[in-house]
């Protein structure tokens, strides 16, 4: 996961940790993927099969982790090309076994090893619920894109159907962690390193305020949600306030 320069060493050992999960799943990673695909195409990308051809367009999976999500989004972008950043090596050398182009890279410090405008979109997937300063990443992000460019934005629902149940019965909620060495008070066995969770208002706020057009919100699904469960997951994603995961597409203005 992309980490900030201001984050304490352990934080930074933390993410280095080849045992601390790095990918998430793949319905999310597909439905992220149609979505910028659709956009592309809408203004004249190279994109589906079968619909013509335009300019290719460069694509940055900020936060890439192992190269799943992008070796996934990977066949609905053909004719793009897709590059992994990352700021842990470990992550890194997995990624470059999945992905063509796969680069150490940090939101905050030095910034982003691209000039200004570089980027006609940005997969960011689950990272920013890991940032220690995730106004300093949107404004990196914003500074990569090009004006117009789209910025896919994923990270799960602080307010997602099960967590307002846990809520109500003095649980703490899914996708929060009290700790980075155990997880207290919900259920769940792995430690992510999850510092920020947002709710589908908090999160078109943020974005918005950060100077981007929020264009659409989703939601999509969680892989780890027990099996007997999954179906009522599935359906929660027609309403995006309620599903596991937010989906955000919004546009550099």
């Amino acid at each position: 996961m992309t980490t900030t320069p201001a984050n304490p060493p352990e934080l930074r050992d933390f993410y280095e940790d080849p045992t601390v999960p790095v990918a998430s799943g793949t319905p999310r990673s597909r439905r992220q993927a149609r979505m910028l695909a659709e956009a592309l195409e809408a203004e004249g990308g190279a994109a589906m099969p079968g619909h013509g051809t335009g300019r290719p367009r460069t694509i940055l999976d900020i936060g890439c982790g192992d190269g799943t999500a992008a070796a996934t989004a990977a066949p609905f972008l053909p004719g793009h090309r897709i590059v992994g950043i990352d700021w842990s090596q470990d992550a890194l050398r997995r990624a470059r076994t999945r992905i063509p182009y796969a680069v150490r890279g940090e939101l905050t410090g030095g910034g982003l090893p691209l000039r200004t405008g570089a980027a006609d979109a940005v997969l960011f997937s689950e990272v920013i619920e890991h940032l220690v300063d995730p106004d300093a990443a949107l404004d990196e992000i914003r500074r990569v894109l090009r004006p117009g460019g789209h910025l896919m934005l994923s990270t799960p629902n602080l307010a997602a159907w099960y967590n307002r149940a846990l809520l109500l019965a003095g649980v703490q909620p899914v996708f929060s962690e009290v700790s980075l060495r155990a997880i207290h008070g919900r259920p769940g066995r792995e430690v992510v390193g999850h510092l920020r969770l947002y709710t589908a208002r908090a999160l078109r706020e943020f974005v918005a305020a950060s100077g981007f057009e929020v264009v659409r919100l989703a939601g999509a699904p969680f892989h780890g949600v027990p099996r007997p469960l999954r179906p009522l997951d599935r359906l929660a994603c027609a309403r995006p306030s309620l599903a596991s995961i937010l989906l955000l597409h919004a546009r550099r203005a």
